[in-house]
C-alpha cells in the first residue's frame, strides 16, 4: 500500500523532471555540443582517402576503366585543377601563378613538373589522374557506390564536406579582426553600461526609500514602466526624437533653430545605444535595489547619527556597505543583459558590431549555427568571471542589519533632495517623452516629414509614404501580429503559471530526490541570457532524434513552449517563497482526511498560491507579447509575433508601424496587470469576509 501511495508522487515529480530537462537542459546542451561542429571541405589528404575507399568497393577492371575513362575527357582547367592538387599530395606546393588564366598555369605547370626530381615526378603524375576524379568526378562516383556505403559516407563523398568536433568557431574570434571589433565594442558597451546604469538606479531606489523623492510610490511606478514596454520601443523612440529625422535634432535645433545639422549630431552611435540600454535596464535593476532598501533598518542611521556621523558619512560607511549584495546582483545583471542586447546596438548603433548583432547576422543570414552557437559561448565566459571575481569581494563579512526594517527618522539633507528629484523628474520626463513619442508617431504620417494625422498604420492597408513604405517589415502591416501574439500569450501564460506552482509543489511538498537538480533546471533561464534559448531551441528541435515528425520548427508550438520554460522561473520562485510560509501540516491533514495528491494540490495548496499562479501567468503573457532575443530565431512565414515585426518595421525606418503595435501590445499588457490585481483584490476581500472558523484554502468538509 505505501508504495502504491508513492506511486503518483514519483509519477508527478519524473515528469516535471522530465519536461525541465527535455526543453531547458537539452537546449542549453545543444547549444554547447554545436559550438564544436566543424563541417566544411575536406582537406586533401581526407579527400583521397575517402575517393580510394569508394573506388576500391567497385570492381578492379570497372575501376580502373572508370578512371582512364574520365582521365581522357578532362578539360585543359581540370587537368590544371588535378595537377595542382597532386602536387599538394605529393609534399609540394604548385611552384606556379594559379590566378593566370588556365591556358597559362598549363605551360607554367608542365615547366615545373619537370622540373621536379625523377622520383616526385613520377609519384606526382601517377596521382594526377585519381586527384581529377576526386576533384571533378566526385558526385559521379558517389552515385556509382551508392548502394555499397551507407549515406552518410553517400553524402560526405558528394558533397566533399564533413562535419567534425573542434575550437575552429571559438578560435575566430581571435583570428577574425571584424569577430575581434565587435567583441571589444560588446564589452566596451557593457562596461559603460554598468556605469551608467548602476549608479542611476542606485539613485533612484535611494530617493524612493530615504525620502529624498516626492510622492514615492507614484515614482517606483513610473520607473517600472519600461519593465512592460515592447521591444526596442526606447531605442525606437530614441532615433524619432534625436536621429537624423529627430523631432529635437531635426525639427527643433536644425530646421527651427539652426544650431545643428541634424544629419552629423544625433544620436546614432555608442552614446544613443548607451542612453538606450541605460532607460531599458534601470527598471530590472531598480527592483534589486528597491528590495534591499526597502529591508534596511532606519535606525542604524539613527545611531551613526547620534555618534556625531553626518549624512554623507552615514551613506559611505552605512547605506553603501549594506546594499554592496545588491550592487553585486546588480552589476552582473546589466553586464548581462547589456553584452547580449542585439536590438538597441542594430537600431542605434548602426556603424558599431557587437556580438550579439554578429550572432543574430550568423543565424538569420548566414544560417551558421556552430559558429553563433560558440559566440554565444563567449557571451556567458565574461558575466562568468565577473560573477566570480564580484562573490569575492566581502564575501566574510555579513550584510543583514536587522530582521524587521524600520524607517530611519532623519530625513535627507536639502541639497540630496534637490539632487535625487531632479535625477528622479529628469528620468520620469524621458520615460514620459518615449511613451508620448510612440503614441505621436502612430498616428502621424511621416515622421521628420509629414506632421499630419492618420490611423493607417493599425489598419492592414496601411499607410502610402512612398519609399518610406517599402522596407523590410513593410509587409507586416495593421495588426494581425498582435493578436498572434495575443493568442500564442494567453496560451503560454495560464499553462506556465500552473506549471510554476505544480514545480514548486513538488520541491517543497514531495521532495523527490532530484528536488535540486529541478530547482536548478529551473533558474537556468533566469542565468543565462534569452539569445542562448533562442539559438538551442534551433539545434535541439529542428528534427530531434533524426525523426522529421517530431519537429517543432516553424510551429506555433515552438513559441509557446520557449516563451514558457524560459520565464517560468518567476512563478516558481514566487510560489516556493509562499509555500515555505504555510505550515505544512495544512496538507498532512487534508491527506489524513483521505484527500489524494492531485485533490490536496486542487482544494488546498493552488487557493493559497493563487497570488504565485497570477504572477507566473503575468510574466510568462507579458513577455510572450515583449520578448525579442530567442523568439526572433524561432518565428516563421506562417507563425510570426508582434515583436519581431516591430524590431524589423523599427530597423527599416517604419516608426508608424513600429509604434502602432507597440501601443496595442502596451494596452495589453497594462490589461493584463489590471486583470491580475482586481482578482487578488476580489480574492482579498472575500478572505476578509471568510468566516474565522474556516481555514484558507481548505474545504469546508475538512475545515470543519
Amino acid at each position: 500500500m505505501r508504495l502504491l501511495r508513492q506511486m503518483p508522487r514519483a509519477l508527478i515529480s519524473g515528469v516535471v523532471a522530465l519536461l525541465l530537462i527535455v526543453f531547458i537542459g537539452v537546449p542549453v546542451g545543444a547549444v554547447l555540443v554545436e559550438s564544436f561542429v566543424i563541417s566544411g571541405p575536406m582537406s586533401p589528404l581526407r579527400l583521397k582517402a575517402v575517393t580510394v575507399d569508394a573506388l576500391s568497393r567497385l570492381p578492379e577492371q570497372e575501376s580502373a576503366a572508370l578512371i582512364q575513362r574520365w582521365g581522357e575527357t578532362a578539360t585543359e582547367a581540370e587537368r590544371v585543377e588535378a595537377t595542382a592538387a597532386a602536387f599538394q599530395l605529393a609534399g609540394h606546393a604548385p611552384s606556379w601563378d594559379r590566378k593566370a588564366p588556365y591556358s597559362d598555369q598549363a605551360r607554367a605547370m608542365e615547366t615545373a613538373l619537370s622540373a621536379l626530381p625523377p622520383q616526385d615526378r613520377e609519384q606526382v603524375t601517377q596521382i594526377v589522374t585519381l586527384a581529377h576524379v576526386m576533384l571533378h568526378k566526385r558526385t559521379a562516383l558517389a552515385f556509382k557506390v551508392k548502394d555499397l556505403i551507407d549515406q552518410q559516407g553517400f553524402d560526405t563523398l558528394r558533397n566533399g564536406s564533413e562535419a567534425r568536433r573542434g575550437f575552429d568557431h571559438y578560435l575566430k574570434l581571435f583570428q577574425d579582426s571584424y569577430l575581434r571589433n565587435a567583441a571589444l565594442n560588446s564589452l566596451s558597451l557593457a562596461v559603460l553600461s554598468v556605469m551608467f546604469t548602476v549608479p542611476l538606479a542606485f539613485a533612484l531606489a535611494y530617493g524612493i526609500n530615504c525620502g529624498g523623492v516626492p510622492w514615492p510610490a507614484t515614482m517606483r511606478g513610473i520607473f517600472l514602466m519600461p519593465l512592460v514596454a515592447p521591444p526596442v520601443l526606447i531605442a525606437t523612440a530614441t532615433v524619432m526624437l534625436f536621429g537624423r529625422r529627430g523631432l529635437v535634432t531635426h525639427t527643433l535645433f536644425d530646421r527651427g533653430l539652426g544650431l545643428i545639422d541634424a544629419d552629423e549630431t544625433n544620436l546614432y552611435g555608442l552614446l544613443g545605444v548607451v542612453l538606450a540600454q541605460m532607460l531599458s535596464f534601470m527598471p530590472a535593476t531598480l527592483i534589486i535595489f528597491d528590495n534591499i532598501l526597502r529591508r534596511q533598518d532606519g535606525r542604524v542611521d539613527d545611531a551613526a547619527a547620534s555618534l556625531g556621523a553626518d549624512h554623507f558619512t552615514t551613506f559611505r560607511h552605512v547605506t553603501l556597505p549594506l546594499a554592496w549584495p545588491a550592487t553585486k546582483r546588480a552589476i552582473v545583471l546589466v553586464f548581462i543583459m547589456s553584452l547580449t542586447d542585439f536590438g538597441n546596438p542594430l537600431i542605434l548603433g548602426r556603424d558599431t558590431p557587437v556580438l550579439a548583432g554578429i550572432i543574430y547576422d550568423e543565424i538569420t543570414a548566414y544560417r551558421n549555427t556552430p559558429l553563433a552557437a560558440a559566440l554565444c559561448v563567449w557571451l556567458i565566459i565574461p558575466s562568468l568571471l565577473l560573477y566570480l571575481g564580484l562573490e569575492l569581494l566581502g564575501r566574510r563579512k555579513g550584510y543583514t542589519s536587522a530582521s524587521v526594517a524600520a524607517r530611519s527618522e532623519l530625513s535627507a539633507p536639502r541639497s540630496w533632495r534637490i539632487g535625487l528629484t531632479a535625477i528622479a523628474g529628469t528620468v520620469a520626463v524621458l520615460i514620459f517623452a518615449v511613451y508620448g513619442t510612440m503614441a505621436l508617431g502612430a498616428v502621424t504620417r511621416v515622421w521628420g516629414t509629414d506632421w499630419s494625422l492618420t490611423l493607417g498604420y493599425f489598419t492592414a492597408e496601411g499607410v502610402n509614404i512612398g519609399l518610406a513604405g517599402a522596407g523590410y517589415g513593410s509587409s507586416d502591416r495593421g495588426l494581425g501580429l498582435v493578436w498572434e501574439s495575443l493568442r500564442i500569450g494567453i496560451v503560454a501564460g495560464p499553462i506556465g503559471g500552473l506549471f510554476a506552482v505544480v514545480i514548486a509543489y513538488v520541491v517543497e511538498r514531495l521532495r523527490p530526490p532530484g528536488a535540486n537538480l529541478i530547482v536548478f533546471l529551473v533558474l537556468v533561464p533566469a542565468i543565462l541570457p534569452g539569445i542562448i534559448f533562442g539559438i538551442g531551441y534551433i539545434v535541439a528541435f529542428n528534427v530531434p532524434f533524426g525523426i522529421p515528425a517530431l519537429s517543432l520548427t516553424g510551429t506555433s508550438a515552438i513559441l509557446v513552449v520557449n516563451i514558457l520554460f524560459s520565464n517560468i522561473f518567476v512563478g516558481v520562485l514566487a510560489a516556493r517563497a509562499a509555500l515555505q510560509r504555510v505550515d505544512s501540516s495544512i496538507d498532512e491533514a487534508a491527506e489524513s482526511l483521505g484527500a489524494g495528491l492531485i485533490s490536496r494540490f486542487v482544494s488546498v495548496t493552488l487557493p493559497i498560491l493563487l497570488p504565485a499562479l497570477l504572477l507566473g501567468t503575468l510574466y510568462v503573457f507579458i513577455d510572450a507579447l515583449t520578448t525579442l532575443s530567442s523568439v526572433i530565431f524561432l518565428v516563421s512565414g506562417n507563425h510570426k509575433l508582434a515583436s519581431v515585426a516591430i524590431f524589423n518595421h523599427a530597423n527599416s525606418g517604419e516608426y508608424g508601424y513600429a509604434a502602432a503595435k507597440s501601443l496595442v501590445l502596451l494596452a495589453f499588457a497594462l490589461a493584463a496587470i489590471a486583470l491580475a490585481r482586481l482578482i487578488e483584490r476580489h480574492r482579498e476581500t472575500a478572505r476578509h469576509r471568510r468566516p474565522p472558523s474556516a481555514l484558507p484554502g481548505l474545504p469546508s468538509a475538512i475545515s470543519r
